[in-house]
């Protein structure tokens, strides 16, 4: 019998046949057919924060390229440890991520029983963003204009002034821990709910200072609604480049950075990591999202696969010395 159809006929209306039933043939899945439905993204602390502040120009960027939506889930508390659990228990489909941070690799020296393994459950897909810690203040409360003399305030009121945090664990609790422990001064630890409320309080006064990423304080900064006293690390940022550096200030060991990554739940096969990495990167690197990374002092570290998971345990290790110097506890 006389074949009826040529093979670019055939593969056609296969193709249209496939489509009419609402399947995705094995060929279209090899061609990297992914996304094709909706993507969720858990934020594991309140909107408002440091990681939701890149979360969410990512996921414009990243609706605009694939026409597929990114839906961000807030998903708050326990030093962003309740929402990394509940990430590492998705399903493992192609379609759940965790957005990240450096908290991350600190909460397993915190917290005790966290009912998640990072390096267990999670697979690292890729670094999006890094920011130097910045040490702001509320102006009405603190009226130092310069380190210098707010580190005299400090000295001089042990125990009396506090900073807020993103919770207990996070690099705000510790990046305060630490500056105590450099400095030798006493200042009470508050912890909030996300970085978010946190920056709220410290708007509003409720709290005098705050060790926060540079991503979610910038636009407060530029506002004057908190003032800046000090970045950390080696160099001052370009975004702000009237607040001295850590080391110029005399702390050359106070270099804290927050950054931001996406993880995916164990199990996630490698066709679905190679996409998912590929198309956040290309989010990240679109104009718009380029414009808000400068605007918040941000670089885009593009550290993916091996490459992260081997910062990962590099930050573990180090996050671990400082909570048994400092002696840092959850509150």
């Amino acid at each position: 019998m006389t074949d009826q159809f040529n093979f670019p006929q055939r593969r056609d209306f296969l193709k249209t046949m496939v489509a009419a039933s609402g399947a995705l043939p094995l060929w279209a899945q090899a061609q990297g057919a992914w996304p094709t439905k909706p993507v969720t993204m858990i934020v594991p602390f309140p909107a408002g924060g440091g990681t939701d502040a890149f979360a969410r120009p990512m996921s414009a960027a990243f609706a605009k390229l694939t026409g597929r939506q990114m839906i961000i889930d807030n998903r708050g508390g326990a030093g962003g440890t309740l929402g990394a659990g509940i990430a590492a228990k998705s399903a493992p489909d192609g379609y759940n991520f965790l957005m990240g941070a450096v908290h991350h690799t600190i909460a397993p020296s915190m917290y005790p029983r966290l009912d998640y393994d990072l390096e267990r459950d999670l697979v690292p897909l890729i670094q999006v963003a890094a920011v130097p810690q910045v040490l702001v203040v509320n102006p009405k409360k603190i009226t130092a204009n310069d380190f210098k003399s707010f580190l005299d305030m400090v000295k001089k009121n042990p125990g009396r002034m506090n900073y807020g945090s993103a919770g207990g664990g996070t690099s705000h609790h510790l990046a305060g821990e630490l500056f105590k422990l450099q400095t030798q001064t006493f200042i009470t630890h508050i912890p909030y709910r996300g970085a978010g409320p946190a920056l709220q309080d410290l708007i509003a006064g409720n709290v005098d200072m705050m060790f926060d990423g540079l991503g979610s304080s910038a636009a407060h900064i530029k506002g004057g609604r908190i003032k800046a006293l000090m970045v950390s690390g080696t160099k001052r940022n370009a975004a702000f480049p009237d607040v001295p550096c850590s080391t110029e200030l005399g702390l050359p060991d106070y270099t804290v950075s927050t950054w931001y990554g996406v993880w995916a739940p164990r199990g996630i096969s490698q066709e679905a990591q190679s996409r998912a990495i590929e198309e956040f990167r290309r989010a990240c690197l679109t104009d718009e999202a380029k414009a808000v990374w400068t605007n918040q002092g941000a670089e885009f570290p593009n550290l993916t696969g091996a490459q992260f998971d081997a910062f990962i345990k590099k930050e573990l290790a180090k996050w671990s010395q400082v909570v048994k110097a400092s002696g840092a506890k959850l509150d």
